[in-house]
């Protein structure tokens, strides 16, 4: 199959679909959704240069290494918590969860009531919400230690997600912006069709083909986990690599359960192909 990549056989995002398959995700299970990279950097130009590489993000490193300072934090934790005796890791929240999933797709159903249902029955504090690609980004790849999320696949062909069709009233944020369709950046010209042709375009060119492997290997690969994952700044709480861990053998049925809580709040490792 990675041969047929090579060749233009199938696209990177068939490609993509399959791995996830092979790795046990699927649209059935939100704690295992199928899980895509964030494959671009450039969420303020006016115009979108797909032959630039500084329009893309690194796909050489995770969520949380996209900035030298976020980088740096990360090796600071994963260190202080060795000293610690506690659980070592960089991250101690995921990339792909059940309430990720709901967030971004909230604004359609069936998601709309798992989001509320997750949250306790409501909406989440209007300016927690997905609202914006461009402040999402920022979040997730340089202001906030707790967000280190990727994308769904919806990103690359579902513009529906993006507006608010069904009316639902999602809050009022603190600047006076009330919650309807998700903010785009610039090159979209404010149209979810055109956003999603154009994130479809960056996720199908030369330089995403080129450098692809390397997010592959983070997450499904060999810097999934071990030595290599710790050299790529890429290790997340032990109870997020469910496949890891025989909860067989744990006889304390709380233990268990704050285990099994866990993965089902938080999100789990893909299966390593």
């Amino acid at each position: 199959c990675f041969l047929s990549l090579q060749k233009r056989e199938i696209s990177n995002f068939d490609y993509l679909m399959y791995l996830n398959t092979l790795a046990g995700r699927s649209y059935n299970d939100y704690m295992q959704y199928p899980v895509f990279p964030w494959v671009l950097a450039d969420y303020h130009s006016e115009t979108l240069n797909l032959t630039d590489p500084h329009t893309f993000r690194d796909l050489s490193k995770p969520m949380g290494a996209q900035t030298v300072e976020r980088k740096q934090k990360f090796i600071q934790r994963f260190n202080e918590v060795e000293k610690n005796l506690s659980a070592q890791c960089h991250y101690c929240t995921h990339y792909s969860s059940a309430i990720i999933v709901a967030s971004y797709l909230v604004r359609m159903e069936p998601f709309t009531q798992t989001f509320c249902s997750l949250q306790g029955g409501s909406f989440d504090v209007a300016d927690r919400m997905f609202h914006s690609v461009k402040s999402t980004w920022e979040s997730a790849s340089r202001d906030n230690m707790s967000d280190v999320r990727e994308l769904t696949p919806e990103f690359f062909y579902l513009p529906e997600f993006l507006t608010n069709a069904n009316h639902f009233e999602l809050g009022c944020m603190q600047d006076g912006t009330v919650l309807g369709d998700v903010q785009l950046p610039p090159w979209a010209d404010g149209d979810p069709h055109k956003f999603i042709f154009l994130h479809r375009q960056a996720l199908e060119s030369d330089y995403v083909s080129a450098h692809l492997h390397r997010w592959i290997d983070l997450i499904f690969g060999h810097k999934q986990h071990g030595s290599a994952a710790v050299e790529a700044v890429n290790t997340y709480h032990p109870y997020f690599y469910g496949d890891k861990m025989d909860l067989n053998n744990i006889k304390d049925p709380l233990i268990k359960g704050t285990i099994l809580g866990f993965i089902s709040n938080f999100g789990q490792i893909p299966k390593q192909v």
